[in-house]
């Protein structure tokens, strides 16, 4: 770095650089964000759609009963009386 001092003009540009970079650096961050917004809600609204059409679908065909298995027979089991 240069370590001479700065004239006040020169400070002045220096600054007037920083806040014009930060500007331009900050209308990028903001259509960066924008633009992932409406990647996201494209996005979901694909998914959206899918869903609906599955659930659509699954509604005109319900889906076929279970077959359930017998039930084995329980053990009799005897109880001792006491007396």
């Amino acid at each position: 770095m240069n370590d001479e001092p700065k004239s006040p003009a020169e400070l002045k540009e220096i600054r007037l650089n920083r806040k014009i970079a930060q500007e331009a650096e900050g209308i990028k961050a903001m259509a960066d964000i924008a633009a992932a917004d409406i990647a996201i809600r494209k996005r979901t609204a694909d998914l959206r759609a899918q869903r609906l059409a599955r659930e659509a679908a699954d509604r005109d065909k319900p889906p076929e009963p279970k077959v359930k298995a017998k039930a084995k027979p329980k053990k009799k089991t005897t109880q001792k009386k006491t007396t």
